[in-house]
């Protein structure tokens, strides 16, 4: 760790850059695995787990490796990267090509705002592991994720046939629906962080450090927001699965009325990128969300890293615990996705009317409402 603090800071960005994309990219082929695998296991069925390489199957373990579905997911990525790519010949190829490029891009540019792990310091402070820790965080956040809606509207209209355009109508209305929901549900946590004598900010960094109880004036310092501010949290997660349309809201890409929404004129590479973007942004989205509300690499409510850190008399190795705290994040993130893949398989999807009226008729209400309440309880306060 030390080495590394002594590198030029436009080497150490490079670095952690390359680090979280060579981590963020393999996540959409282990999540398509995974979300097959929570499937079977909600169907009370094994999923898939037969393929094999024939010249590995003397390999000790190598079956483990098969019922996980390693093999499978292998021979998926091969297929789509090798088969052929077809453009179909009435669409608009130039925007038809660029539609699933720029899907690709807000989910792995977001992730410059989102910190990935902590480590503490000789001094013992709490440092980010963050590409650019600045102080408009979640505005950046917010700001390159509502850029995705353009990647679904391309894709719909380059198309040239209805059912993808009318996907990609819907992609847009439900996005711009559930954005002003999501955005006045984070609007309490920042007002309450941004106390009188703290430096104001609207960095995730600072969030977490919050919850840890670090050093603010208040009261609440130690506790998870998700129990400070549940209404804010149970708001932004339901506007959080809308914004990845992740069922029971993919009514971008229903195929029970419009075949296959957005994306129905797409195959092979082409047709991968999108779910590739689909589940980096679920693995964003749901970083941020376990930055905003769950404490972030904290392990436990009121038990902060460095106090973790302390109990395993490892406080005084920066590097040990960098390696914790990324690792405690991680599995809070890898829980989060088990999650909307548990509720994809056990929900039915919603009508599109249904969509409208609650984001417009019943989270927007909520979610005005709650930040009146907030304001009210922090100016007394």
């Amino acid at each position: 760790m030390d080495f590394f603090l002594h590198l030029p800071l436009w080497l150490q960005a490079a670095l952690k850059g390359i680090a979280v994309i060579i981590v963020l990219f393999p996540i959409a082929g282990i999540c398509s695995m995974a979300e097959r695998k929570v499937a079977a296991w909600i169907q009370d069925r094994p999923g898939p787990d037969r393929a094999i390489i024939p010249w590995l199957a003397w390999i000790p373990g190598i079956g483990l490796l098969r019922r996980l579905g390693v093999f499978n997911l292998m021979a998926d990525g091969g297929k789509l990267l090798f088969k052929h790519d077809p453009v179909p010949g009435n669409v608009n190829k130039f925007y038809f090509i660029l539609a699933p490029i720029i899907a690709m891009t807000p989910a792995f540019s977001t992730v410059a705002f989102v910190p990935f792990g902590a480590y503490l310091d000789s001094a013992g402070a709490t440092v980010p592991l963050i590409l650019a820790n600045v102080d408009i965080g979640i505005l950046g956040v917010f700001a390159i994720a509502s850029i995705s809606v353009y990647s679904l509207i391309l894709a719909g209209w380059a198309s040239n046939s209805k059912y993808p355009f009318i996907g990609a109508i819907r992609a847009s209305a439900q996005l711009i629906s559930y954005e002003l929901s999501m955005t006045l549900a984070v609007i309490p946590v920042f007002l309450w962080i941004n106390t009188p004598g703290a430096p104001g900010t609207l960095g995730l960094a600072r969030v977490v450090e919050f919850q840890s109880g670090a050093g603010f004036p208040s009261g609440w310092g130690g506790a998870w927001f998700v129990f400070v501010m549940p209404v804010s949290a149970l708001i932004f997660l339901v506007a959080l699965f809308a914004e990845t349309n992740r069922q029971p809201f993919d009514m971008p890409e229903s195929e029970a009325d419009l075949v296959g929404g957005f994306h129905t004129e797409y195959g092979s590479f082409k047709w991968s990128l999108f779910f590739v973007a689909e589940y980096a942004g679920m693995a964003v989205g749901s970083a941020v969300f376990i930055h905003l509300f769950l404490g972030g690499w904290n392990p436990l409510p009121w038990v902060p890293l460095s106090l973790l850190a302390g109990w395993l008399h490892i406080a005084h190795l920066p590097w040990l615990t960098g390696v914790l705290a990324t690792l405690i994040f991680l599995a809070k993130v890898i829980f989060s996705l088990f999650v909307f893949m548990w509720v994809r398989w056990t929900l039915p999807r919603f009508r599109y009317d249904q969509v409208m009226k609650l984001g417009w008729q019943k989270l927007l209400p909520l979610a005005i409402a709650n930040l009146v309440v907030y304001i009210i309880a922090i100016a007394i306060m």
